[in-house]
């Protein structure tokens, strides 16, 4: 049975992928100037994959003082900078372009090491999470997408490293998805909660189904419900 979203949640309903991206786009710019204007600088988190390029690249033609923003990943696959698969660069290439170059992107790393277990991955989570502590925290606005099996950020459902992604006290911790390829640095279940605003972004009828499910109850087994039901933070879910 369906129901209300929870009251925190608002939703935004759009008519196409492109009305999406360019009123998403706006809202976020708002976002990140009222965080200028109050506090000097913002800092806005973002997804990788292919869904948000055009949010990026509308978000890029935005006025904004782009010099006064930081942007960090939600998530990052533990890959080079130079790999297919590697948010940093996705970013780099359709975000941080024309005015938007102007603004901050500090990486989690550098290098990965050749070996990724799990010691190496708490090494490169301490060493992420120092580079992270000159940011001003909180996040003023993290931008979270959605899979069909219910996960947000890398928080992937029964992934090993997910219980103490649900509730680590640092920034960041690692995942590794049974369900999709390389070990993942991502921000935390309670860093993500800290944020000023989360954004949802869900496309196609399969995810609304998902969407409408997590909206049930909060369960560890659908990640992204754990968003939606909780008292916060406000979050925006836009839905084409």
């Amino acid at each position: 049975m369906a129901r209300r979203p929870p009251r925190n949640v608002k939703e935004y309903h759009a008519k196409s992928a492109a009305d999406l991206a360019r009123g998403l786009a706006a809202h976020l710019a708002n976002q990140l100037r009222t965080a200028i204007s109050d506090r000097g600088q913002a800092l806005l988190a973002v997804s990788g994959g292919k869904s948000p390029t055009a949010l990026f690249e509308a978000l890029r033609q935005q006025p904004l003082d782009w010099a006064k923003v930081s942007v960090i990943l939600v998530d990052e696959r533990c890959v080079e900078h130079d790999h297919a698969d590697s948010n940093t660069a996705l970013v780099r290439q359709h975000l941080l372009q024309g005015q938007a170059a102007a603004a901050r992107l500090p990486a989690f790393f550098d290098a990965v090491p050749e070996s990724l277990d799990d010691a190496a991955l708490d090494k490169l989570v301490r060493q992420a999470n120092r580079r992270l502590a000159q940011l001003h925290w909180p996040i003023d606005v993290a931008v979270l997408g959605m899979g069909e099996d219910g996960h947000t950020a890398s928080l992937f459902p029964d992934a090993p490293g997910l219980e103490k992604a649900l509730r680590s006290s640092g920034p960041l911790a690692w995942v590794r998805p049974a369900t999709a390829p390389h070990a993942r640095l991502t921000l935390t279940l309670p860093a993500l909660l800290a944020s000023r605003e989360l954004v949802l972004s869900i496309a196609g009828e399969a995810k609304h189904a998902v969407y409408r499910q997590a909206l049930l109850e909060a369960d560890p087994a659908t990640p992204v419900s754990l968003v939606l039901h909780q008292h916060q933070t406000p979050v925006s879910v836009w839905l084409t």
